[in-house]
């Protein structure tokens, strides 16, 4: 039977089953400016969590938080037990840690193979692997292999940023606003592929603005205001919360 563990090339063990992240007593800072306020969180391993709640209520932050992109100044976040905050950002990488932000951060300037090309230099996957696993994953890539990537639909530009985080084989992911500016049937498509990723045993942490697309997703839910969290539940107890908080 096995143990949930494989030996890397360098003899290091490393779990292949989902962590969980804890987030205690976070709070953080632009500047002067504190915009999480003691943030207490639990994600359970392998789930989806959707992270709710309006503009300004610190979502985005904590997302930041969570993938090491941004530093607490209190608490502490742990990714299984691997502490974000002193943890190299190449190192989350390699311990199967990956967000994809708001805005996506594709290289427009560069056609999509070369974006393809870019996920490469992390190490450990080649071409033919990035290449076989988004056209498998997202065909439409294929036949824009050789257009800007800057000149694509928003779709397809989150098509292609999304694939960055999946030829990690991440063991987390973080998804910032996966349906800004995008057609519904888009929407559709790509939460089809996170309730895929769910099902696969990966431990995602979104934050959406539709609700009700995040939630038809979600295993557990929260509601953020003000840079703290107000509620968590399963979605069908914060269908009804995040609704009148949306509406006040």
């Amino acid at each position: 039977m096995s143990d949930g563990s494989t030996t890397s090339t360098t003899g290091a063990t490393t779990s292949t089953l989902p962590p969980s992240v804890s987030v205690r007593g976070v709070r953080a800072s632009y500047g002067r400016i504190e915009v999480l306020h003691g943030v207490d969180l639990e994600v359970p391993a392998g789930s989806v969590f959707a992270l709710l709640g309006p503009n300004g209520a610190g979502k985005s932050t904590l997302l930041k938080v969570l993938s090491g992109r941004m530093r607490t100044t209190a608490g502490e976040v742990l990714v299984g037990d691997v502490p974000i905050g002193k943890t190299p950002s190449e190192k989350l990488a390699r311990q199967g840690i990956c967000a994809v932000p708001e805005g996506r951060g594709i290289f427009p300037n560069l056609t999509v193979r070369e974006n393809l090309r870019i996920w490469t230099y992390r190490g450990g996957i080649t071409m033919k692997d990035v290449e076989e696993q988004t056209y498998a994953t997202f065909p439409v890539l294929k036949e824009r292999r050789r257009q800007l990537a800057g000149t694509m639909s928003g779709g397809e530009q989150q098509m292609l940023a999304i694939s960055r985080a999946l030829v990690t084989r991440p063991r987390v992911l973080y998804l910032d606003e996966l349906s800004m500016g995008l057609a519904p049937l888009i929407v559709a498509e790509l939460y089809e592929l996170v309730g895929t990723l769910a099902r696969q045993g990966m431990t995602i942490v979104l934050v959406e603005q539709f609700v009700t697309t995040a939630l038809a997703v979600a295993d557990h839910a929260a509601i953020m205001v003000h840079g703290r969290i107000e509620q968590q539940g399963t979605p069908s107890e914060m269908a009804d919360a995040a609704l009148s908080i949306y509406l006040a």
